[in-house]
């Protein structure tokens, strides 16, 4: 089934590509941001501040069936002050969508809602952020449930892991050695590398907002994940290796942090049944 789909935030570094998957799908995209360079124009694209003119937004382009929330300031920097500055105005923004009959929500969450964590996050894992970022996402996360429980919506809340792909727009390590091989650098400072995540590639990450976003079997926490926990050196290695790049980690060079696990990766359980379920899984 298609459907008429909303996404703000659709200008950003996953927007762009979310937007573009769900066109291809067939599905009818009003695509919204501030900036919209670089959405695809197949979209209903269309500028608007979604903190000051949500009436104007549904009046433009009709309440949707499926709202996918991606917009959020400094996602970047996770100490950043803008976190916690704008989580009513999300919250706020999220509520009025519902009250003007937006039947399903979906949310983008974020790993770092839990904060230290060993093994696999579940939808169960209890949370305990360790960044303004976390303490948001994850205040923004409990608000939403609340408001579900008095309201008549579909919520799904998509959390997310680490993204690599679309380097030169991205501020992950791949961004930045990127930048480096583009600034001549033959050696790249790094940590020990030892460290296992779970890395998921923006195209299969879009794919699987996409397609989680639009059906309504599954909903709440859903990880966007690989589920495979791969190590921070083995994965930066192959980075380099697909890219051809002509650079060497510099291993050690930086301390491992304290606070990051050793292994942490998502639950794919419900992501694998939603795409084993959808026919361009």
């Amino acid at each position: 089934m298609n459907h008429r789909v909303l996404v703000t935030g659709a200008g950003g570094y996953l927007g762009r590509h979310v937007v573009s998957k769900l066109l291809d799908e067939g599905h009818d995209v009003a695509a919204v941001d501030i900036s919209t360079e670089g959405i695809d124009p197949r979209a209903h694209v269309s500028t608007h501040n979604i903190f000051g003119d949500t009436r104007g937004l549904i009046e433009e382009f009709g309440v949707p069936d499926v709202l996918i929330h991606l917009a959020w300031k400094d996602g970047f920097s996770h100490n950043s002050y803008a976190h916690m500055d704008n989580l009513s105005s999300h919250f706020v923004f999220l509520r009025t969508m519902v009250e003007s009959g937006c039947p399903q929500i979906s949310v983008m969450g974020t790993m770092h809602e839990v904060g230290y964590w060993e093994g696999a996050i579940t939808a169960s894992t209890p949370c305990n952020p360790l960044s303004q970022y976390g303490v948001a996402k994850n205040a923004l996360r409990q608000a939403m449930i609340l408001l579900s429980q008095s309201l008549d919506f579909r919520l799904l809340w998509l959390r997310a892991y680490y993204i690599v792909g679309d380097d030169a727009r991205g501020n992950s390590i791949f961004a930045k050695i990127t930048q480096a091989v583009a600034s001549g650098a033959k050696e790249f400072p790094f940590t020990s590398g030892k460290n296992k995540c779970d890395f998921i590639d923006i195209d299969e990450l879009a794919t699987q907002i996409a397609v989680a976003s639009t059906q309504d079997s599954i909903t709440g926490i859903i990880n966007v994940c690989s589920g495979k926990p791969m190590s921070l050196g083995d994965r930066v290695e192959q980075f380099i290796a697909d890219h051809g790049y002509d650079i060497k980690l510099a291993y050690g060079t930086f301390p491992d942090r304290p606070y990051d696990s050793p292994e942490v990766y998502g639950d794919a359980t419900q992501i694998q049944a939603i795409m084993a379920g959808a026919p361009y899984a």
